[in-house]
């Protein structure tokens, strides 16, 4: 399969992209050697390989999950700097411009 410059233009559509000529260039080189990679892919003689579903036979590496306690409200606000009875507070951050 060849790239050519109409492939580029339609996928830049599709995607609802837009490229410079030089981008158009370096685009359909990058997509021409993937294609190449994926054609040398495919002389490969697959036949008598079995599909993988896992890359190895653990299918399943999770733990167990346990129930555990968790931190009181009055000992996770102890050590903050700023706080009320229930929040921490923090400096404001986001400014809202109109």
């Amino acid at each position: 399969m060849e790239v050519n410059d109409g492939l580029v233009e339609k996928l830049a559509q599709l995607a609802r992209l837009q490229f410079g000529e030089t981008e158009k260039e370096a685009i359909k080189n990058d997509l021409q050697r993937m294609i190449h990679f994926v054609e040398k892919l495919n002389e490969l003689d697959t036949s008598g390989v079995e599909p993988l579903l896992h890359m190895s036979d653990n299918v399943n590496m999770l733990r167990a999950d346990e129930v555990k306690g968790s931190v009181s409200r009055t000992d996770a606000l102890r050590n903050a700097p700023a706080h009320n009875d229930r929040f921490f507070n923090v400096p404001k951050v986001i400014k809202r411009e109109y």
